[in-house]
């Protein structure tokens, strides 16, 4: 375990992410900390001359400082001061009780927001990493990281904010009551202190260890659900149900168990803290109770200690229930942080660039690739030319290549060696966000949200922004419309998770429907066809015929068959292009 860096270094790393809204608020927040501590000396004070009025109302007559008061409101019988001193002490524990309650709104509404801004901030992070992360770590990660571990930021974010007010709470209370009994106050404060510093030391490495714990094994869980149901299919076939569950529960049972000890961990000092704090108040009554003067002149300095014992006491434990949590949620906050810090890559930088020139040719020049410098290429010095409106196949064993070599062309992945131009202009980090606006992409699997029709062959379109009329010319060039005509609820149908109410026909055409409402002028089909029956190929391969002649088509396809109406099939080898020519080129050495 891998204890995390000091809480000033990631409290750094947090304000570094803060807009300036947010840091203006916190600044606002901080001030208002500070008036409600004054309020609460205020209110603390006011217990003194109240408890006087109620024991002894003559005595409040020789104070020099009420002098002014008595004298502006006409007060001359001890009777009279009943009334306004309840009113006064009232609304001094009313305003402070509202300047509490405001400052824990503001309190949660602010953490909250931060946390909205991180979780948006990380989801877009990720959403612009490079291809080559995304197929490089686990989606359940940053899902959890997202999810849980945002919210673990945010309970940070309010703990820190609690443990900032309860400092300067505790602060002016203290003052407070050593002006009322200097000995007593620095007696409390100092076992209690001393109380909580013990277990704070006794308790550190527990809450980092279940800390680290709850960080692990909530991406666990989060993995297993993201398995279990996303392949609930196999699993009610194969009948794994029994299976999931223990390793679900192998996982969960100790994370709760983890989540529920600190929770312990960080509530249980506060009852032992309120029993000695009434211990101490009996103490020091019966000390004052010895005194001269007896019970009724200690009254009133008994009432403000008790009220100061009262506020006292729940701040001390906020302060380390606050500094709990922060000890519980380092791990994930930290890796919520490594996802805040994701670099946006070159492209995210720019907007607004001009759009490629496409007219004449892709070229790839001398191409070789490889996914890192540890891993051996995985193509090797491809020279290849694609003419703008061809139609070309390309086949070879799995693992030859060819989907790799797509994803370059589309843009997903950067050469390692050599280039890629659209006619002369080379297509690098900077402007290769123009050239995807030209490309749509056909997979195997067609990822199908679960909505409507529309909604699927506009994908990524705000629903108000859709065009309608474009939906449905889509839909009859990919030969969907008479399909979808057919449907109770035609282009409002709803598609299912995944599309699972779709035939496999029907949700290829969707993707080649998608493509055309995007407009795409270069459309890659990637083994498209494999899953299907012959007749569903032969329908969904008939669609394709029926595109546009100004279309750049590029097909991935195991079988030879699917290319038969390719201008020109490519065949591949160990990352190598081992052939190029027409279909009864390719086949006939073959056969």
């Amino acid at each position: 375990m891998n204890t995390p860096k000091s809480i000033s270094h990631e409290l750094s790393r947090v304000w570094d992410h803060l807009t300036s809204r947010r840091r203006r608020q916190l600044s606002f927040l901080l001030v208002l900390m500070i008036a409600v501590s004054f309020f609460e000396i205020i209110s603390i004070g006011a217990v003194i001359p109240f408890l006087g009025v109620l024991t002894s109302p003559e005595s409040v007559f020789e104070y020099p400082l009420i002098q002014p008061l008595l004298q502006t409101f006409d007060i001359r019988e001890p009777g009279q001061l009943l009334l306004p001193f309840t009113i006064a002490f009232g609304v001094s524990a009313l305003i402070a009780a509202s300047m509490r309650l405001l400052l824990l709104f503001l309190n949660a509404r602010l953490s909250f927001a931060i946390g909205a801004d991180f979780s948006l901030s990380i989801y877009h992070r990720t959403l612009q990493q490079p291809y080559a992360v995304h197929i490089s770590r686990n989606s359940s990660e940053v899902i959890n990281g997202i999810l849980k571990k945002t919210d673990s930021m945010i309970n940070t974010l309010s703990m820190i904010l609690t443990l900032i007010g309860s400092t300067i709470m505790l602060s002016t209370i203290l003052i407070a009551l050593l002006f009322l009994e200097p000995l007593t106050a620095i007696a409390s404060f100092t076992t209690f202190g001393l109380i909580y510093l013990v277990i704070i030391k006794l308790t550190r490495n527990r809450l980092l260890q279940n800390s680290h714990l709850i960080a692990t094994e909530s991406n666990q869980q989060m993995k297993l659900l993201q398995e279990g149901l996303g392949g609930i299919r196999d699993v009610l076939i194969d009948g794994t149900h029994s299976t999931y569950s223990r390793m679900y529960q192998k996982v969960d049972y100790p994370l709760r168990l983890a989540e529920g000890s600190s929770v312990f961990i960080s509530g249980s000092p506060r009852f032992g803290m309120e029993a000695l704090g009434m211990i101490l108040i009996s103490l020091v009554a019966y000390k004052i109770a010895l005194e001269p003067g007896g019970m009724a002149q200690a009254i009133p300095t008994l009432g403000a200690l008790a009220l100061g014992a009262q506020r006292l006491l729940p701040d001390l434990q906020k302060l380390y229930g606050a500094w709990s949590v922060i000890q519980r949620e380092r791990f994930s906050v930290q890796d919520a942080l490594d996802l805040l810090d994701q670099h946006l890559p070159d492209e995210a930088q720019f907007k607004g660039l001009d759009p490629i020139v496409f007219q004449y040719h892709i070229t790839l020049k001398q191409l070789s690739f490889r996914y890192s410098s540890e891993t051996p290429m995985v193509l090797r010095n491809l020279n290849l030319k694609i003419p703008k409106g061809s139609r070309i196949g390309f086949v070879g064993t799995t693992g030859s290549g060819k989907s790799t070599l797509l994803d370059l062309v589309m843009g997903l992945l950067q050469p390692s060696e050599g280039c890629f131009l659209i006619d002369s202009q080379e297509i690098t980090s900077v402007n290769n966000r123009s050239w995807q606006k030209y490309i749509a992409h056909v997979p195997q699997a067609i990822f199908l949200t679960d909505s409507t029709i529309t909604e699927n062959i506009a994908f990524g379109i705000s629903k108000e922004h859709i065009d309608n009329d474009r939906v449905k010319a889509a839909a009859i060039q990919a030969q969907l419309s008479d399909t979808i005509e057919l449907l109770p609820d035609k282009y409002q149908t709803i598609v299912g998770e995944q599309g699972v109410r779709l035939s496999g026909g029907q949700r290829q055409r969707i993707g080649i429907a998608r493509a055309l409402y995007k407009k795409a002028e270069v459309i890659i089909f990637d083994e498209a066809t494999s899953a299907l029956d012959n007749a569903t190929e032969q329908a969904v391969m008939q669609s394709i015929r029926n595109l546009s002649e100004h279309l750049t088509v590029l097909i991935v396809a195991h079988r030879l068959t699917t290319l038969k109406d390719c201008e020109t099939i490519i065949e591949m080898s160990d990352g190598e292009i081992i052939r190029v020519g027409t279909y009864n080129e390719i086949i006939n050495p073959i056969f």
